[in-house]
């Protein structure tokens, strides 16, 4: 009931070596800041790119290579649908990720991948890595060890820390996300929070039909199956676990614990 397979299907997940080896659904959590860090290099090395500056320049990263893009043609569609467009002397650039004028990046172990964009104003400190075609939206916060799956996004003033997006999970709008795992398809309502640091010491512990378990997480927000939604200003305590499906309701806080598949919680 609380192993990987029974909240996400990884089969089109770049980076399902994470989950390898990991008897609890939460257990990736642990791995997550080693995984990271492993798995990405020094990249966004520019001349023009300064630690905490903001650029004062759109760049784009093509080919492997980083590179001023105010020569460049740029449609800024939808990049979770394969609608941002990049060209360059008339030549168009397929995959091109964009950085918009403004973002601040902090440290050079920044991962993207093909058709990412990332919005003026959004901060991202590394190590991160973010999938093909998703978007970092103005005022995001990626505070370091993030790992964004393929046509996410992290959207305006959503804060995130070390957390895990599986594919097309969207935190679109003032979001908190602290030690979490979002399954895919999962769409978080404005304002959603999940909550990782209980008020007493010790480690998060999970409520389940058979007694607790000792998760070994001192902090630990939530995990949310593949294909669940959160209304506006939804709230998960520590240490909640929420099976596919599922529906947290707006204004809603969701007890620590496990909640099955297709959960309705009010």
């Amino acid at each position: 009931m609380l192993t990987i397979g029974s909240f996400f299907d990884l089969s089109d997940f770049p980076d399902k070596d994470l989950f390898a080896d990991c008897p609890y659904v939460w257990d990736p959590l642990k791995k997550l800041k080693a995984y990271v860090a492993n798995h990405t290099a020094p990249t966004f090395q520019h001349v023009c790119i300064v630690d905490a500056v903001p650029l004062d320049s759109p760049y784009i990263w093509f080919n492997g290579k980083l590179r001023n893009a105010r020569e460049c043609i740029i449609t800024y569609g939808d990049a979770t649908k394969g609608g941002l467009s990049v060209w360059e002397n008339g030549q168009f650039l397929e995959g091109a990720s964009v950085i918009m004028a403004g973002a601040v990046l902090v440290g050079k172990n920044i991962k993207i991948g093909k058709g990412v964009l990332i919005e003026s104003g959004a901060l991202i400190k590394s190590p991160a890595i973010i999938g093909d075609c998703s978007e970092i939206r103005q005022g995001a916060y990626l505070r370091g060890y993030c790992l964004v799956g393929k046509r996410c996004v992290v959207g305006h003033t959503t804060e995130v820390k070390h957390t895990l997006f599986l594919n097309d999970a969207k935190a679109g709008h003032f979001a908190y996300l602290g030690d979490s795992i979002l399954g895919n398809n999962v769409n978080l309502g404005a304002g959603t929070k999940c909550a990782n640091l209980r008020f007493l010491s010790g480690n998060v512990s999970i409520r389940t039909a058979t007694g607790r378990l000792d998760t070994g997480l001192r902090k630990f927000g939530a995990v949310i199956g593949d294909g669940t939604q959160t209304g506006c200003n939804a709230v998960t305590s520590p240490g909640t676990i929420i099976g596919p499906d599922s529906l947290l309701m707006p204004n809603t806080t969701a007890p620590s614990g496990l909640h099955p598949r297709k959960s309705v919680l009010r």
